[in-house]
């Protein structure tokens, strides 16, 4: 069975090459190859045509079939559909900023979260992504990516082991060398991979998707609350900051009768008073097969008024890519609904 080159480590490339008998140089020009997106072994024109073909025999390379592509006419938002290894499908999005080009990737084909807002969970969790899977949404968008995001399709943390494995590869700096702080991951809860990644120490940007300040509410958008609880989810936010000196991010879609009351406002803003998250207010996108609807003009701007009133640290995030299936899932979903 050929390996996943594109997911090894550097040492790991070193350690393949030191027990077949060469130089130990090669790890390095094969890692950097690999990350400039080469889609074959011959592309590598600086290593020997027999070490190209030996590499061949017992390595494959990762590269991805692009399916669909949108280009919002409002901003400019790209949004990707890529088909990998097999008929698997995934999306990415591509915002442009001032300050550089964020990718938002997913981590799953699917997802089991089962958040009744989403649709992500809409088709089911298939399998978990391998590192070089993550990693080719982001050397296959069209531009230079300074910032990352994952935020995509599936939850980063119930792919744990590969997510951290391709955090490795995409800070090293023999490859795109995006630092840790220019990646933010986004869970909807898993409070002991929360705490499990503290412990690495990684100096990303931890995103928690909140969404209700109180059990009844997030239990109904987000299943997993049920095992959890709210009290215990920022707990565990504490402890990263605690652990890590990184402050966390709430992540809280307005949803129209849902979360949006006067009464959860003030709740939220008890919640975090004391806390020094950062607290991200989002428009909900409308997805067809869910029933849930973004919040009124009217109900956002007095729950808002409320945060205010409190002096709770938010923004409100800037909704990109309006016009195109920009949502987490929504282009992937039609796809998969057109096939059957």
């Amino acid at each position: 069975m050929k390996q996943d080159i594109k997911s090894m480590l550097p040492s790991e490339l070193e350690e393949y090459f030191k027990s077949t008998g060469i130089q130990k140089f090669r790890a390095k020009q094969v890692f950097s190859w690999l990350h400039k997106g080469v889609r074959n072994f011959d592309e590598m024109t600086n290593i020997s045509l027999e070490l190209r073909e030996k590499l061949d025999n017992e390595f494959y390379i990762t590269v991805p079939d692009l399916i669909e592509k949108q280009v919002s006419k409002v901003d400019g938002t790209e949004k990707y559909l890529w088909c990998i290894q097999g008929d698997d499908l995934v999306e990415c999005v591509l915002l442009h900023y001032n300050h550089g080009n964020t990718v938002c990737i997913s981590t799953q084909v699917g997802c089991r979260m089962g958040c009744t807002f989403c649709a992500s969970s809409l088709d089911g969790l298939k399998r978990n992504l391998s590192a070089s899977d993550m990693l080719d949404q982001v050397l296959f968008t069209d531009s230079k990516i300074t910032n990352i995001v994952l935020m995509g399709i599936g939850e980063p943390l119930d792919n744990f082991d590969n997510v951290i494995r391709f955090i490795r590869l995409i800070c090293h700096p023999s490859g795109l060398n995006i630092g840790a702080r220019n990646i933010t991951l986004s869970t909807c809860g898993v409070v002991e991979n929360i705490d499990r990644l503290a412990c690495y120490d990684v100096q990303l940007t931890l995103a928690i998707s909140l969404h209700a300040p109180d059990d009844e509410t997030r239990s109904l958008l987000i299943p997993l609350n049920k095992n959890t609880g709210v009290a215990n989810l920022l707990d565990a936010g504490e402890r990263y900051l605690k652990k890590t000196s990184r402050r966390v991010s709430y992540e809280y879609s307005l949803i129209d009768n849902v979360n949006d009351t006067i009464r959860q406002a003030e709740l939220l803003s008890h919640l975090l008073k004391n806390s020094s998250c950062h607290l991200n207010i989002i428009s909900l996108s409308n997805v067809s097969d869910r029933r849930f609807k973004p919040s009124t003009k009217e109900n956002s701007k007095k729950f808002i008024d409320i945060l205010d009133k409190n002096k709770v640290n938010y923004t409100i995030r800037r909704s990109l890519g309006s016009d195109i299936e920009a949502s987490c899932g929504q282009l992937r979903h039609r796809v998969l609904k057109s096939r059957t």
